[in-house]
């Protein structure tokens, strides 16, 4: 699990690496290399790895994802997958 983190927190820094260097080659070239596609192309690439890789990591059971917020971790009280909350009830009183 901790070598997935550091996979993934380590493609994170190469993607911000490479959105640097293309504004780096935006600046310096202005306009007349390709120096700046080809950086946001490989900047593109890592996210889309970067994600594949939490998604696989979170279907398999190698990293834990976050539950619901709103049910609070108490799974009795849940809906069944894809089933909408329940609206709270009301009391009964209304503010004047």
């Amino acid at each position: 699990m901790l070598f997935v983190k550091f996979i993934v927190l380590l493609l994170l820094a190469f993607v911000v690496v490479s959105l640097f260097s293309g504004l780096y080659f935006l600046v310096k070239d202005k306009g007349q290399t390709n120096r700046t596609a080809n950086a946001l192309t490989v900047r593109i690439g890592l996210s889309i790895v970067v994600i594949m890789i939490i998604i696989i990591a979170g279907a398999t059971g190698i990293i834990e994802i976050n539950p619901n917020p709103v049910y609070e971790g108490n799974e009795a009280t849940a809906p069944a997958s894809g089933a909408a909350p329940e609206p709270a009830q009301e009391t009964g009183r209304r503010r004047e």
